[in-house]
């Protein structure tokens, strides 16, 4: 049950960004900055495909992702198309991972440490879940003041 509800709010959430991604008139908007805000919507959305395909994809899928996240802020200029084909294939990875734990698998203990010692997998995907929603109020935001 959880793992249905987890994987479609993923998806839910995952389609959201992808839309907000496709919603900037000019593509160049996606890598902006301005005074305080230090980190772009196309850096955030790096970030979330990184962050991701890490926590959930080679850590608990074992899909031998490896992550570089100081290039999740540091790129500049990856075309919409490439951002939005990532998010796609994320979704499908999460889908297929979420979907394939069993109840043991999801009150297991994560498989490193997070944000505290012994926190069970079905914790961290709602924390993850969590932080996703928080950088898409910020894609949603920035979108919205540069344009």
């Amino acid at each position: 049950m959880l793992n249905d509800v987890l994987a479609g709010f993923y998806e839910r959430d995952l389609r959201k960004l992808i839309e907000e991604v496709n919603l900037f008139k000019n593509e160049e908007d996606l890598w902006r900055t301005q005074g305080t805000v230090k980190n772009s919507a196309g850096n955030l959305v790096l970030h979330l495909i990184g962050g991701l395909n890490h926590l959930i994809g080679a850590t608990l899928a074992h899909s031998g992702y490896v992550r570089n996240r100081d290039l999740e802020f540091r790129s500049r200029g990856v075309k919409r198309e490439e951002l939005v084909a990532d998010l796609e294939k994320l979704i499908l990875m999460i889908n297929r991972a979420i979907n394939g734990f069993t109840p043991e698998q999801m009150e297991a203990e994560y498989p490193g440490f997070f944000d505290k010692p012994h926190t069970s997998v079905s914790y961290v995907l709602v924390q993850l879940l969590a932080h996703l929603n928080y950088h898409l109020g910020q894609v949603n935001y920035i979108r919205r003041v540069f344009e």
